[in-house]
């Protein structure tokens, strides 16, 4: 596949990169430092806001992967996350690319039925602006209905570690091991993004990835 990925330098947007330049698939990696984060992909500058700019770079593919996330430098991440995400569908419509599968959050994860991981007690006051702004791009993608979006969530705990290809996939509940541990690392998350990205056996919902 031509892959145009979008967020590729960061901790898992890199790891994505892995995955696809190891499995033969063709990327265009978009970041703004424009540093290639694998050897062997083609790499550039841009801003994933500018439309304009995304849709020429991804004209051509097969696919758009975003692995965007938050901005940091913003007390409240809601606005301009939901608004850099409408962008990026924006791009994939004006390049005519149907498919898209979209790094998400764990905060929108059930717990409980009609109880989400972000709306329990003790959830990090740190990190709530940012899983709060990944609920609401989930609920955008869920308008979309001219494009084959997947959003894929991660657990509850994603770091650095080992590829194991072992995981499961699930849909909007929070997966936890025999131990109770909500947990992935981010080259198996990274695996199981691109499985979706090939067979793309989810279109227009989300699914959740986990140990």
């Amino acid at each position: 596949m031509k892959i145009v990925l979008l967020g590729a330098t960061g901790m898992v947007g890199s790891r994505i990169a892995a995955e696809a330049a190891a499995r033969g698939h063709q990327l265009t990696c978009v970041s703004r430092t424009g540093k290639a984060p694998v050897p062997g992909v083609t790499s550039t500058a841009a801003d994933a806001a500018d439309t304009h700019r995304v849709a020429a770079l991804a004209a051509g593919h097969d696919a758009v992967a975003s692995a965007l996330v938050p901005p940091r430098d913003s007390s409240d991440p809601r606005e301009p996350f939901l608004a850099l995400n409408r962008a990026v569908v924006d791009a994939a419509r004006a390049a005519d690319i149907s498919r898209l599968v979209v790094v998400g959050g764990a905060g929108s994860l059930e717990v409980a039925p009609g109880e989400a991981l972000v709306d329990q007690p003790g959830f990090p006051a740190g990190t709530l602006g940012e899983a709060l702004a990944h609920s609401d791009v989930l609920a955008f993608y869920r308008t979309v209905g001219d494009l084959d979006w997947t959003y894929v969530s991660p657990p509850a705990e994603i770091s650095p570690g080992e590829r194991t290809g072992n995981f499961r996939i699930g849909g909007d509940q929070l997966l936890s091991d025999a131990e109770g541990h909500s947990r992935i690392s981010a080259e198996d998350y990274a695996a199981a993004f691109v499985d979706e990205l090939e067979s793309n056996a989810h279109p227009r919902t989300r699914i959740s990835v986990a140990y």
